[in-house]
């Protein structure tokens, strides 16, 4: 085998490698922390979200904030 046909195959199986790691699905959390009243019609909300490409976490919060009347 000559050099070029050595990184023929090389790049072929490092292509079907990295199909095979986009073609997986990856794992995903998702923590939902609800802390709002229940007739609140617009909590506040914070929400987050991280994707590593191996594992994405998502994050949302809410709560209600009391106004002074």
């Amino acid at each position: 085998m000559n050099q070029l046909n050595k990184r023929r195959i090389v790049l072929a199986a490092s292509a079907v490698a990295l199909l095979a790691t986009a073609a997986t699905v990856h794992p995903t959390a998702e923590f939902e922390i609800l802390t709002h009243e229940i007739t609140d019609k617009t909590p506040r909300k914070f929400q987050a979200a991280v994707d590593t490409g191996i594992l994405a976490v998502s994050v949302i919060y809410t709560w209600t904030e009391r106004t002074l009347r």
